[in-house]
C-alpha cells in the first residue's frame, strides 16, 4: 500500500474510532446514532436474513441501467460534439451551468408523462450522468496528440474508426474518470427520486425507516449504499492507474 492508501486508511479508521468511543460515552446519542460497530452488525443481519433484498435489486438494478445509458450516451456524444466544433461551442455554456439546474424538479413532469415506474427514477440518474461523461470525454479527447489523429488519416479510417481505434484508447484514462463520477450520479439519481416519491427500493425503505425511527434499518441501508459506491469507484480507479502507468503519465 502506497503512503497516500496508508494515510487514507489511518484517517477512515480513526473517524470511525472517534464516532465509536462518543457514541459509546454519550457524547452522541444512541436515539439519534448508534455506534459504527452496532450499524455494521445490522448490516450483517439485514444481509443475512435478505429481508431487503428485493429493494436492494430494485436500486442497484436501475442505477446500473442508468449508469449504462450514461456512458454509452456520453461517449458518443462526447465523440459527436468533438468532431464537430460549432455544435460543441453552441452547448459549452449549458455544460457550464448544467450542474446548477436542479434535475430532480423534473421528477413530477416525469411521473405525469411516464408513471410511476422506473422509468422516471432512470432518467433522473442518466441525466444526472451524461454530462459528466461527455465533459471527461472531451477534456480526453482534447489531449490526444495530433500525430495519432494523423496516423488515422493516413490508415484511411472514417470517424467511427478512429474514435473506436485511435482517439477513445488514448483518451480512455480521462474517460474513466467521467465512468465514475456516473456510478456516483447513477446512485444519487436513483436514491434521491426514490426518496422524493416512490413505494420501493432502499432510497424508500432509507426514507421509511427515517421517518419511523427505525435506526437499525436506515443507517446500515446508508452503509450498504457507501460501500457499494466506494467499491465500484475503487475497481475504476484501480484500472484509470493502470491505463495512466501504461501511458508514462504516473
Amino acid at each position: 500500500m502506497s503512503r497516500i492508501g496508508l494515510f487514507r486508511t489511518l484517517v477512515i479508521v480513526g473517524l470511525v474510532g472517534l464516532i465509536e468511543v462518543l457514541c459509546r460515552t454519550g457524547v452522541i446519542d444512541n436515539f439519534t446514532m448508534p455506534p459504527p460497530s452496532r450499524i455494521a452488525k445490522d448490516l450483517q443481519h439485514i444481509v443475512v436474513t435478505g429481508k431487503f433484498n428485493a429493494a436492494i435489486a430494485k436500486t442497484l438494478s436501475s442505477a446500473a441501467i442508468a449508469f449504462a445509458a450514461a456512458v454509452v450516451a456520453g461517449i458518443v456524444a462526447g465523440v459527436l460534439f468533438h468532431s464537430t466544433p460549432r455544435l460543441r461551442r453552441a452547448l459549452d455554456p449549458i455544460f457550464a451551468t448544467y450542474y446548477a439546474i436542479p434535475v430532480l424538479a423534473f421528477y413530477p413532469l416525469l411521473i405525469i408523462i411516464f408513471g410511476l415506474g422506473d422509468v422516471p427514477k432512470i432518467i433522473i440518474a442518466f441525466m444526472l450522468g451524461v454530462v459528466a461523461v461527455i465533459l471527461n470525454t472531451l477534456n480526453g479527447l482534447d489531449r490526444v496528440p495530433p500525430v495519432l489523429a494523423k496516423t488515422a488519416r493516413v490508415a484511411r479510417l472514417g470517424r467511427v474508426g478512429t474514435a473506436l481505434k485511435v482517439t477513445l484508447p488514448s483518451a480512455a484514462p480521462y474517460v474513466l474518470t467521467g465512468v465514475k463520477f456516473a456510478v456516483a450520479y447513477a446512485l444519487i439519481g436513483i436514491i434521491g427520486s426514490e426518496f422524493v416519491m416512490s413505494t420501493d427500493g432502499v432510497g424508500f425503505e432509507i426514507a421509511f425507516a427515517y421517518n419511523n425511527f427505525d435506526n437499525a434499518t436506515m443507517y446500515p441501508l446508508i452503509l450498504l449504499v457507501m460501500i457499494v459506491s466506494i467499491a465500484v469507484n475503487l475497481v475504476l480507479t484501480f484500472w484509470e492507474k493502470r491505463l495512466l502507468i501504461r501511458r508514462g503519465l504516473r
